[in-house]
């Protein structure tokens, strides 16, 4: 894949200068992340056309961000269909419309459209893709794991030099990228239900033993969901896998909060006891403000019992640590584009302002049709908190 540059000049006194480069290439301006993501007005919202009344705070500002991606590359609105409504689509600026979808513009360079492709025709029984939503929905979880880890899946050592960068100690080689992947849903050697990973690694650690990251993905879900009804396959795994958990029995590790880690941590079990894998690691990732998901993700840890050393480690990280990996492991012009799709909340609050000094003087008429490097040098420039800077 052909989407690499060189990674800005780190100073000599560095201790750790790849890593230092890798932040620069995702704050060129070195202002830093923003404190917060904005509350963005209803108005604005429904000026670009992604006002939902359930969002959250967080939601609402990620959904904002996709529409101005989509905006500046001028790509065409698509439609959200309420199952309570269905004869009345809806047009959503964080949906392209199903042509650019079919074109593989969700995805942010075409290597990644084979990747997607593939995954699509070999896909696991049961597995849970929802294929307009992976194609047209930029808000989506799905196509992130592809923007993400799409580069990886054909080219080993480019994997194995993110895996070295994200997650030191694990992994020193990488032989497969696995998306949407279970061993077998329903199968009761293992969960006996429908728990999968949005991607998983598979490769060797330094002793030579098999080693799996089993990988968990957020974008602007809060990281909980309705919890299913507990299923005794689960209490078993639970009770088989000492220094896992504090207290197995627990029922928070069954509520809507804790749920899905705690199946999670039951299969990547079972996959061990199989003698699939010698080694298994948990990992959550999601956007630093995202703070819904990432208290969900501290809950979960209070129950387990060493969620660094235990039989199967937990470990939460932010999305943004994984672009920076991206970027140290050879890919920072990725790296750039997917944290500018995904995280660079500069960019709302650059348009935040320019919209409140087109209230009374209009500099801005045909922002949308600006090409996407002026549309992005409009918003950033505009910020009030870079011009303090």
């Amino acid at each position: 894949m052909d989407i690499t540059a060189l990674l800005p000049a780190a100073t000599t006194n560095d201790p750790n200068p790849l890593a230092t480069a890798a932040r620069a290439v995702l704050d060129p301006s070195g202002l830093g992340p923003i404190d917060r993501v904005p509350l963005i007005p209803e108005a604005a919202r429904r000026r670009h056309h992604v006002f939902v009344p359930a969002d959250h705070r967080f939601k609402a500002a990620a959904r904002f961000l996709q529409a101005l991606w989509r905006e500046d590359r001028g790509l065409a609105m698509g439609t959200h269909v309420n199952p309570r409504e269905p004869h009345r689509p809806r047009r959503l600026g964080s949906r392209i419309s199903t042509a650019a979808g079919a074109l593989g513009a969700n995805f942010l360079h075409p290597d990644i459209v084979p990747v997607v492709t593939r995954a699509l025709a070999y896909r696991e029984p049961g597995a849970a893709y929802d294929v307009d939503r992976l194609k047209t929905n930029l808000l989506s979880s799905q196509p992130l794991a592809f923007n993400l880890f799409g580069p990886l899946a054909g080219d080993s050592q480019l994997a194995t030099r993110f895996v070295t960068e994200f997650l030191p100690g694990t992994l020193t080689e990488v032989t497969d990228v696995l998306f949407e992947h279970s061993p077998g849903r329903g199968d009761p050697r293992f969960t006996a239900d429908r728990t999968a990973y949005d991607v998983v690694i598979r490769g060797r650690g330094a002793t030579g033993a098999r080693g799996l990251i089993c990988i968990e993905i957020k974008y602007s879900e809060p990281g909980h969901e309705p919890a299913p009804p507990p299923h005794p396959r689960h209490t078993q795994i639970a009770h088989a896998t000492p220094g896992l958990f504090v207290d197995p029995d627990n029922p928070t590790l069954t509520g809507s909060t804790c749920q899905q880690f705690y199946r999670q941590h039951c299969l990547a079990s079972a996959v061990l006891t199989a003698g699939l894998a010698d080694t298994a690691t948990l990992v959550f990732i999601a956007p630093t403000h995202n703070q819904s998901a990432h208290t969900a993700a501290a809950t979960y840890q209070r129950h387990l019992a060493d969620p660094q050393a235990g039989p199967i480690p937990f470990v939460p990280t932010t999305l943004e640590h994984a672009f920076a990996a991206i970027a140290t492991a050879g890919l920072p012009d990725h790296a750039r584009a997917l944290h500018r799709r995904y995280t660079d909340w500069w960019l709302v609050d650059g348009e935040l302002d320019l919209a409140a000094a087109a209230a009374t003087q209009k500099p801005t008429e045909g922002m949308a049709a600006l090409d996407t490097d002026a549309a992005h040098r409009l918003r950033t420039a505009a910020s009030p908190s870079r011009k303090a800077a």
